[in-house]
């Protein structure tokens, strides 16, 4: 077997003549402060901004300086982004190490226009799995969709793990306010049988419909959560034929579907050149177009699309996902920084850091090169945060006047879904007031002046010097979602170019599912099989042991 080749050879990214430049330049700018890049430069609020597609992306806050992004541009050319960029919406496999095209562009690609993977063009087998989605979530809020008893589907329940489940879930958060009120929505994704039980707990399974997302239908906690919920539903409706009227499958496996018990007719597919992260405007989706319905989902698409476009035929001067992955780069190699925090200031949004957590570290935490060369740099950073203004009153001390670096990503809105009184002027004078002083602080001069004792100046010193992004759109609407989470996409995808990594596989998931396999029959009383662990696992198993047979 052939080793697979990166799709063009590029130098090493040390030996590129951008990085060696950025290093120098990194070390003149450490030294010198937001304020005085600000106070050196009166059109830098203007000139450190984009503005597309509804999006207003200010990264003036960013200790960089125009010779600064001029660099990482010409990095991002040295890297061959352009060339890597055009690979992916042709089709080439450039998710190396499994082979496959890396294809989540066409899940919302529009009608007649022309993707191809293997010279087949994927668009209008997407089309074909939207309508089916499209058909079946009208008839389930429609009231046209009986369960077994015939009674109204009132509760849907999706189960599925990682990508299967993060983006369904961030969906349905976000777009609660498009979503059909008279429903309930749970998600089930923990093999912890707690999850299963608060998610159902209060469900009449008379009126609950289960979507099960699992491509092979053999994930190991998506099945153990679905035969549970299979065995949950057939202890109130009884016949075993109940189930074609109460679950729904999202898979490739027909044959472990039917025998499941599912229709294969209630069967979606989806496809091996998407990846689980990228999945949630795929059939995935289900649980989200079933919330919101076809028409909200299609404007979300068309929002993951128009970005697409923006990053596809944008120059990178002015291309917000390539902008802001350079940003990522420039503090992860030069500024050690460790982490991202990513603060939206919606509460809608309060599952967006979490889905970005798989999203940029399933991605980009990888430790080899396409070539499979170990790296000698930083790569993917870790991802976190939480909504505004909560995080204020938990995290930010450390932010602001703690030893650790992190950039942050502030996200607002000018109007809210659910206006009350000043709510929203209170909510975004926080977005405004925490980057400003991020970025400026509070100078041992400044606190003096407002009458601390010396005792206390240290102690109310704000160093400031910390970088921010700010991202303002008018309004959190479906399109807009798909924008926001596209611009994240891209983002990662020229972080792994610069860092010549492959963004698109996870192999570092293998191994402790391999593990966990091996030792579920070991922890079963009656056999006790003899453990051939190291000796702190044995241990553990053997005390875990010990506590069931107490019980």
């Amino acid at each position: 077997m052939t080793t697979p080749q990166p799709i063009q050879t590029i130098a090493p990214l040390r030996e590129r003549k951008a990085w060696t430049a950025l290093e120098e330049h990194a070390a003149k700018l450490r030294g010198i402060h937001l304020r005085q890049l600000f106070a050196d430069d009166p059109e830098r609020a203007t000139r450190f901004t984009l503005e597309a597609l509804g999006l207003y992306f200010d990264y003036s806050k960013n200790r960089i300086d125009g010779e600064a992004i001029a660099l990482l541009l010409e990095l991002a050319a040295q890297s061959g982004l352009r060339h890597h960029i055009d690979a992916m919406f042709e089709g080439k496999k450039i998710n190396v190490t499994e082979k496959r095209s890396v294809l989540h562009v066409a899940l919302r690609a529009p009608k007649g226009e022309k993707i191809f993977s293997d010279g087949v063009d994927v668009v209008p087998e997407v089309h074909a799995v939207l309508d089916k989605m499209a058909d079946c979530a009208d008839r389930i809020r429609s009231g046209d969709w009986k369960g077994h008893t015939g009674k109204r589907i009132r509760n849907i329940v999706s189960v599925g793990i990682g990508g299967s489940d993060l983006g369904p879930v961030m969906a349905y958060e976000a777009l609660k306010y498009y979503s059909q009120r008279d429903m309930t929505f749970r998600f089930v994704s923990n093999v912890d049988g707690a999850d299963f039980v608060e998610a159902t707990r209060d469900l009449n399974a008379e009126e609950t419909l289960f979507i099960i997302c699992s491509k092979t239908f053999t994930t190991l906690e998506t099945m153990t959560n679905a035969h549970t919920a299979r065995e949950w539903a057939l202890k109130t409706l009884g016949d075993e034929k109940a189930i074609a009227r109460h679950f729904i499958a999202v898979s490739t496996n027909a044959a472990k579907v039917a025998e499941f018990g599912i229709d294969t007719a209630n069967m979606f597919g989806f496809w091996d050149w998407v990846g689980g992260r990228y999945s949630m405007d795929s059939a995935i989706g289900l649980s989200t177009m079933i919330a919101v319905g076809p028409d909200h989902f299609r404007e979300m698409l068309s929002g993951f699309h128009a970005m697409d476009e923006h990053f596809r035929a944008t120059p990178f001067e002015s291309n917000l996902p390539v902008i802001m992955g350079l940003l990522v780069v420039w503090y992860n190699a030069f500024f050690d920084a460790q982490t991202v925090a990513v603060l939206p200031y919606e509460q809608y949004l309060k599952r967006f850091p979490a889905y970005l957590q798989q999203l940029t570290m399933e991605s980009n935490g990888k430790h080899v090169t396409l070539d499979g060369v170990e790296v000698d740099y930083q790569t993917g950073p870790i991802y976190w945060g939480e909504p505004g203004t909560n995080g204020q009153h938990s995290f930010y001390q450390l932010i602001h006047q703690g030893t650790k670096f992190i950039p942050c990503d502030f996200i607002g809105f000018v109007h809210a879904l659910d206006p009350i009184g000043n709510h929203q002027d209170l909510l975004m004078a926080n977005v405004f007031a925490q980057a400003e002083a991020l970025a400026f602080g509070k100078t041992p001069e400044e606190v003096r002046a407002g009458g601390t004792p010396e005792w206390l100046v240290r102690h109310k010193t704000f160093e400031g010097n910390r970088p921010s992004n700010a991202i303002l759109a008018d309004r959190l609407t479906p399109e807009l979602l798909g924008k926001l989470i596209a611009l994240y996409e891209h983002s990662v995808f020229t972080q792994g170019v610069i860092w010549q990594i492959d963004s698109f596989d996870q192999w570092g998931v293998e191994l402790g599912k391999v593990l966990a396999e091996r030792i579920i029959p070991e922890l079963a009383l009656g056999s006790e099989p003899a453990l051939k662990h190291d000796t702190s696992t044995n241990a553990l198993i053997e005390r875990y042991r010990r506590g069931k047979g107490a019980v």
